[in-house]
């Protein structure tokens, strides 16, 4: 069932701005797996509201999809908009972020950002792009990780094949508006993956426009591939 999330005083702090914009809360059944969709806090660069794009329907297209193609126990509606600032955020190991580069995080965020990637869990940045945007995300991040940095992966890392593998990193880069496609990654202390990072590309985009046509097949079908390899990866590593 979903409830709403924002009330009419709520909407300034969401970024809401009076526009009478509604974000709807979803409550998932209990099921293996759920999908954490983070609001942060954020400086206006994409009016406050980054966080939310092609929310729900791209959240729940990737869902149906990891349902038909994997043993994963879960449901078309297994998501949730999830705090950062808040301790619930680590009972949601893969978490999902949109628009990183409009980042401007509170200092318990920062906290929680840490904590959850040391704790073992896994962040999906996606839907950012260009240079601007690019260094907002990493000074953000870097708060949380000073002694780290992202690195650029090649199509060689198991991200990219753990369930369904992937010819070629650009069949994406048609589609969007940044140009070259860079898959940034920041590791943990252990070597292991804590931060996907998709420069200058949009999966959302083609996990919730594919349907109406809007959006090309084949990229379309990478784009599903590479969000339920971050999953699968996420469950086994």
């Amino acid at each position: 069932m979903l409830i709403w999330l924002l009330t009419e005083p709520a909407l300034a702090q969401f970024g809401g701005g009076g526009r009478g914009w509604r974000i709807q809360q979803n409550n998932p059944p209990a099921r293996e797996f759920t999908a954490a969709r983070w609001h942060f806090g954020t400086n206006g660069y994409i009016g406050h509201m980054g966080w939310s794009h092609n929310y729900p329907s791209s959240d729940m297209n990737l869902n149906e999809f990891l349902e038909r193609a994997t043993l994963v126990d879960m449901s078309i509606d297994s998501y949730r908009i999830i705090e950062l600032g808040e301790p619930d955020v680590f009972d949601y190991p893969f978490a999902y972020v949109s628009e990183p580069g409009e980042m401007e995080l509170t200092d318990q965020e920062v906290v929680n950002l840490r904590e959850f990637i040391m704790r073992g869990g896994f962040i999906l940045m996606d839907d950012f792009d260009g240079p601007v945007q690019w260094g907002q995300m990493r000074s953000q991040v870097k708060r949380a990780f000073p002694e780290n940095d992202f690195v650029p992966l090649a199509i060689d890392h198991v991200v990219f094949s753990v369930h369904t593998p992937l010819d070629n990193l650009q069949a994406m880069a048609d589609s969007v508006p940044g140009g070259d496609i860079t898959y940034y990654g920041l590791f943990d202390k252990q070597g292991r993956l804590g931060i996907l990072a998709g420069h200058n590309n949009d999966l959302a985009n083609f996990w919730d426009w594919y349907e109406n046509g809007s959006m090309p097949l084949l990229p379309s079908t990478d784009a599903f591939r590479l969000g339920t390899n971050a999953v699968i990866y996420s469950f086994t590593h």
